[in-house]
């Protein structure tokens, strides 16, 4: 095959994904501009709403990655023509993604404890408890709100989440401004206010979405009638199949990079604030490489219905190189800007925290580096899992990803950052390490996957 069998692709890629990245980056914009905000209140409290948001990822990575499941469900059923069969995915999806958000903001609640035996600074817990207590409650809307959206995306009608989620990230803006820094008479709330900034926007991102899809013609079949009562164990158990070890998948992702601000806490306020500044920025770029993964999913859960392998192959291969390309061009961007991006997230005018604030930009500098390497191997291994997950093959790559992340990349971050001077560059050269062998593994599973089936 030529270059242009691929190439010609990439404009229905990008109607796909373009709207799912820009309602990923709203998600992440909600953190980043909390942090933005709360840094210029100082390093400690950007540290303590790092620290609290470290609880909040992990969650919201079970959460998220669950629901993921619902999509391919959803877009095999579309390829079928099959409405019933796609009804039955969303409203147990939706279902089973209410009761994992109740659930996980009890779990949080119960883990606050927790922060006491991190050996993390005693300043940076006392603020980040009070943080956490208010933003934990967000997971249920958020999770909901994810059931829509895996919903929308798997009947190729991504830009609804998307509106969603940029009204959600205005709302959030607006809160921020007049809570953190208390403006129009309404109290300063400092990192508190973010939080009930963070926790409005959500519950009404989920409203609008729910009012948006009921107003569309496309989706009144699916989601009109929906009688909660009558669960199918069939159909839940066909959603957990795949919503478990997805969940897994994204969890053991999120938690390296956790552990990696909780490795920065042991460092010091200083390190973990120069980690967040530096987890806020690829974080964003990553949110790309996720919507072409969601992209990847459609198309090869559309194919994997019409039974077209050849084709699936292709389009897959498509979304890959697609991404390859935007990734390097993210990668020359970090290298770039690496002295001038940590600034947008200190106050110089501080004078008297000006010491702490030049430490922290030194270090983010040069984390940005490491991540402008790992830009490539984050988003390649992103798009490769959302094209298994298309295919439903969820089990094997869990497994892929743990041994990538956990049985080499950790031990590496934990070795180099606390037991050698490269500290904070330590850590994250273990996670380069990590997304490294995934990206590698995970093509190799998809490769084997598909020849196999173009050969039955």
């Amino acid at each position: 095959m030529t270059l242009t069998t691929y190439t010609k692709e990439f404009r229905y890629n990008l109607k796909l994904a373009y709207p799912v990245i820009l309602g990923m980056v709203g998600h992440t914009m909600v953190g980043l501009i909390d942090d933005i905000m709360v840094g210029k209140i100082g390093t400690t409290e950007l540290a303590a709403v790092s620290l609290g948001n470290s609880f909040l990822f992990i969650a919201m990575s079970l959460g998220i990655g669950f629901s993921t499941a619902i999509t391919p469900l959803v877009a095999e059923a579309d390829g079928e023509g099959n409405i019933t069969k796609g009804k039955a995915a969303f409203k147990h999806g939706l279902f089973l993604c209410t009761v994992l958000g109740a659930v996980l903001f009890g779990l949080i609640l119960l883990s606050k404890p927790l922060m006491y035996h991190m050996k993390q600074p005693a300043e940076v817990v006392a603020l980040a408890i009070p943080y956490l207590e208010i933003v934990a409650f967000s997971l249920i809307p958020m999770i909901m709100f994810q059931a829509f959206k895996q919903f929308s995306d798997g009947l190729s009608q991504t830009k609804y989440a998307m509106w969603a989620t940029l009204l959600a990230n205005v709302i959030n803006v607006v809160l921020n401004y007049l809570l953190i820094y208390g403006k129009f008479g309404l109290p300063e709330l400092g990192i508190v206010g973010a939080a009930i900034g963070t926790l409005i926007s959500r519950v009404v991102m989920l409203i609008f979405i729910w009012l948006l899809l009921k107003s569309r013609e496309k989706f009144r079949p699916y989601i009109t009638n929906l009688n909660f009562l009558v669960i199918k164990k069939s159909v839940i158990k066909k959603i957990l199949s795949l919503g478990v070890p997805s969940a897994l998948q994204m969890f053991f992702e999120v938690a390296i990079f956790t552990a990696g601000i909780w490795l920065s806490g042991v460092l010091g306020s200083n390190a973990q604030a120069a980690n967040q500044i530096a987890l806020k920025l690829s974080s964003l770029t990553f949110m790309v490489g996720m919507g072409l993964s969601v992209a990847a999913t459609i198309r090869v859960g559309n194919q994997k219905g019409l039974q077209n392998f050849k084709e699936l192959r292709r389009v897959a291969f498509s979304v890959f190189l697609l991404t390859f390309f935007v990734e390097v061009v993210f990668a020359g961007i970090f290298v770039a800007f690496h002295n001038i991006f940590p600034d947008l997230f200190v106050n110089y005018n501080n004078i008297s925290d000006l010491g702490n604030t030049m430490e922290v930009v030194k270090i983010a500098s040069v984390l940005l580096l490491i991540a402008a390497v790992f830009q490539i191997s984050d988003g390649i291994q992103v798009v490769v899992l959302g094209a298994l997950r298309g295919l439903q093959d969820v089990k094997i790559p869990t497994i892929l990803i743990f041994v990538s992340y956990w049985v080499i990349g950790f031990p590496i971050s934990y070795y180099l950052g606390l037991h050698t001077d490269y500290r904070s560059s330590g850590i994250w050269l273990g996670l380069l390490a990590g997304l490294t062998v995934s990206s590698i593994l995970l093509f190799l599973r998809f490769n084997y996957i598909t020849k196999k089936l173009i050969k039955i």
